[in-house]
């Protein structure tokens, strides 16, 4: 008798393949059966009229710290995700030291809200990413994030990294891969790694081309997509390893075939991939904004350096020159009950609410709410993503920020269920099966996540069971919290943890893993 039999439904298998009837029978964490007319189960699911699809994996996430936290993610689960990938854009909570843990726990706060009381002690990437193991109802994998392991080697300077500390970024980086990391991930426009140039990139990912590790990278994008775009793929050629773009984002039409020709053109000799998000505008951080000297001597100090006139003139000059106005870029989280009650609120409406200029405005409300501001900036139609979504080489990130009750960007409440819903019904995009296939297969298979992404024999049963019609993604910028639709069912590793009623989980033994390019 199988644990678990999913009877009547469709299943779309993830490979891509078309569509077909059949049941699915699951023994503990394993599908053991994919046919018609299985025997019995101890719990059956009707599927009838329903998609039974493998879980969706979420390839760009800032999960980390609640993942930490909290046990479930509804706005993720009601989307079908069942593995998170964490530690992206060069930024994350380990690997760390008695020093630096507090510099992290800091910086991140306006992206996760964790504070130092959450911190247990972990310093390697393997003691965090274990912590996570069976603590949650999702699989989390992750990568290891370059600031980290530079700000070890040589604090948070922008000084150049000589041969010794090369060679002890190398050894760092080659711990990690064998802990379990999926690749190195950069954000080289934030922290510490903006202060690396191409050779160091290019020493630090030689480093991992052994393990077949995988180069993640928000680009350079403040000094221009295309110029960012020709740096990757200059350290992907000369380092051997393979290389994915986070969260690719064209500036308008007239860009898009552009960037797309020079995507087929870097395919020719490299193995390349990108994930996006089906929106047009995006999140960050406020602090994304400072000029990169406020960063030097860590988060800690940079408080003490936004009240210096020198930087705040400097701050000024960048937004007088940014390539969007004030007006939109909103405020979309805070750290204080004070400052939520500017959540909503577009920057040049708060600047002319304070009386002060953009410069000090902004300076005095990051230092209030202790760089904890989270931004969600208008950068144009959804219409402008819709091409890169149909590239071959697209996977999806959601690049999902949360926090409670803030105006967040609905992309973490919203991408999967946009995807497999009005990308294929409305937009019409591409069919129901190639959309799962960007969901599962393809990045199981790109990132190495072994028997993972698929509906065969002996794949763990990571599960995700919808209707096609009924799948939805309400949440909007003005109501942003609100839940996708249409999702029925959800297993992790053959366990149901959606919709929440029906797990039966207790908090401890969850069967959400740490999963590796080995598992």
């Amino acid at each position: 008798m199988f644990d678990v039999i999913i009877r009547g439904g469709t299943v779309i298998d993830g490979l891509g393949s078309k569509r077909f009837a059949s049941d699915v029978g699951i023994s503990g964490d394993r599908i053991t059966a994919v046919d018609t007319d299985l025997g019995p189960g101890h719990h059956e699911i009707d599927a009838t009229n329903l998609i039974v699809a493998p879980g969706f994996i979420d390839t760009h996430t800032h999960s980390d710290g609640w993942m930490l936290r909290r046990p479930s993610m509804p706005a993720k689960l009601a989307q079908g995700f069942t593995t998170e990938f964490l530690m992206l854009d060069g930024i994350g909570y380990a690997p760390v030291n008695d020093v630096t843990w507090r510099e992290w726990f800091y910086y991140l706060r306006s992206l996760n809200g964790l504070r130092l009381t959450d911190y247990e002690g972990w310093q390697t990437f393997e003691e965090y990413m274990l912590s996570l193991d069976q603590r949650n109802l999702q699989n989390a994998a992750a990568f290891l994030p370059y600031a980290n392991v530079r700000s070890l080697v040589s604090g948070f300077g922008r000084t150049g990294l000589d041969d010794f500390q090369r060679l002890s970024v190398a050894g760092e980086i080659q711990r990690g891969m064998e802990q379990g990391a999926l690749g190195i991930s950069t954000g080289l426009d934030y922290i510490v790694q903006c202060f690396a140039d191409t050779e160091e990139l290019v020493s630090a990912c030689r480093a991992m081309a052994e393990f077949d590790g995988i180069y993640v990278t928000h680009i350079r994008y403040k000094l221009g997509l295309m110029a960012g775009l020709e740096e990757a793929a200059d350290i992907s050629r000369r380092s051997g390893v393979r290389l994915h773009i986070s969260h690719l984002k064209s500036p308008g039409p007239e860009q898009t075939d552009a960037i797309l020709g020079l995507i087929d053109e870097f395919s020719r000799d490299i193995d390349l991939s990108f994930d996006v998000y089906p929106y047009q505008s995006g999140s960050t951080m406020l602090s994304y904004l400072l000029p990169y000297d406020v960063w030097t001597d860590g988060p800690l100090a940079a408080i003490a350096k936004l009240q210096r006139p020198e930087i705040r003139h400097r701050f000024g000059a960048r937004l007088r020159h940014h390539r969007l106005p004030l007006s939109r870029l909103r405020i979309a989280g805070t750290l204080t009950s004070d400052g939520a009650q500017y959540e909503g609120m577009r920057l040049d409406e708060y600047v002319e609410l304070t009386g002060q200029t953009p410069e000090d405005a902004l300076c005095d409300l990051l230092i209030e709410e202790r760089l904890s501001v989270l931004l969600v900036i208008d950068e144009g139609p959804d219409e402008w993503i819709k091409p890169l979504l149909q590239h071959e080489k697209f996977m999806l990130g959601s690049d999902g920020i949360y926090f409670d009750d803030a105006m967040i960007h609905p992309r973490n409440h919203g991408s999967a269920a946009r995807l497999i819903g009005r990308a294929v019904r409305d937009w019409k995009l591409f069919t129901l099966e190639d959309a799962v296939y960007k969901l599962s297969g393809s990045p199981a298979t790109r990132f190495g996540l072994t028997d993972r992404g698929f509906i065969r024999e002996n794949a763990f049963a990571d599960l995700a069971i919808f209707s096609a019609e009924e799948v939805n993604d309400p949440a909007n910028y003005d109501e942003p919290q609100l839940l996708s639709s249409g999702m029925r069912h959800v297993l992790v590793n053959g366990q149901i943890v959606w919709p929440d009623e029906e797990t039966g989980l207790d908090t401890e033994g969850l069967p959400g893993r740490f999963l590796t390019a080995d598992v």
